[in-house]
Order: C-alpha cells, then structure tokens, then sequence
C-alpha cells in the first residue's frame, strides 16, 4: 500500500490558494488606485453638435453676475474634439490626463500631455481634444465676460489628421 503525504499536498493548496487571493487582491488595489487618480468625475456625455466624437462634461463653476469664468472638466474619448471655436473672453486649458491636440487657425497643432497649459487668447479660433488613440481630460477655465463661446465649423479630418 502506498503511503500519501498530506502535508505535502496541504502546502502544495495552500501555496494555490493564497496566490489566487494574492492576485485578486492585487487586482482589487488596482481598480481602486485607478479610481483615486481620477481627479473629477467624468460628467454628463455631450449631446451638442459641436464635438466631434464622444465627450463628457462635468460643470465645476458656473459664470454667473459675481464671478463670470466657468470651469468644466471635459473627458475626450481617442478621436474626440471641438468644432473650431472662439472666447471672447479667451481660455485656458489645463491638461490633467492622456494625450490631446490644440490648434489655432493658421498655426502646427500641438500635443498636450499632463501638466501642459494652453492660454487661448480671446477671439482667436481654436480646437481642442483627444489624439488619435489616447483618451485626453482637460479643465477649461472660459471667461463669459464679454459673451458666450463663438461655435464655427466642424475641424476636418484632414485638419485633424495633419502632421504636426
């Protein structure tokens, strides 16, 4: 008769066991790590037809007759991006993730990358957005001063496309 060792086959499950928690554990802390860098919810997707692609809006300040600068956070899917438009009152663009364009008409479109800022001067017509393959989220700080955003035509995907 054939004698089993129990231990050895108690330490071989165990060893199976603890790392199949240990992975799902690890998975865990991932998931939760990727919800704290999230900075600000992704908002309301964008039903407008002045985005080309999927974009979600989250309003964190609204202008209104004491403080007239609105803050949104906007979440660009890959491909995702403005008409061409103008402020009035100019624009600034903070870059928080991904990776994105912004151009100005006449001007190389630009990457932007985390960190990056972008002064868009008033009246000067502009896009902004995702690049081709990479989710991109920005808060834009608008000055409603001097009236509302100038919505113009749709950025081409030549336009889009082009080299920079």
């Amino acid at each position: 008769m054939k004698r089993i060792n129990f231990n050895g086959h108690f330490l071989l499950v165990f060893c199976v066991v603890a790392g199949i928690l240990s992975c799902n554990e690890t998975k865990e802390k991932s998931q939760e790590n990727t919800n704290a860098d999230i900075i600000f919810p992704k908002g309301e997707k964008i039903s407008n037809n002045n985005f080309t692609g999927t974009a979600w809006l989250k309003s964190l300040v609204n202008a209104d007759s004491v403080n007239q600068i609105a803050v949104g956070s906007v979440t660009f899917e890959p491909g995702a991006r403005t008409k061409w438009h103008s402020h009035p009152a100019g624009q600034i663009i903070l870059a928080l993730d991904g990776i994105g364009y912004y151009q100005e008409k006449g001007q190389p479109k630009k990457v932007l990358r985390k960190g990056d800022v972008i002064k868009c001067s008033p009246d000067i017509p502009h896009w902004h957005g995702a690049s081709v393959d990479t989710a991109f989220v920005q808060i834009a700080i608008t000055g409603r001063e001097k009236g509302e955003t100038v919505w113009l035509e749709f950025v081409t995907d030549k336009e889009y496309n082009s080299r920079l």
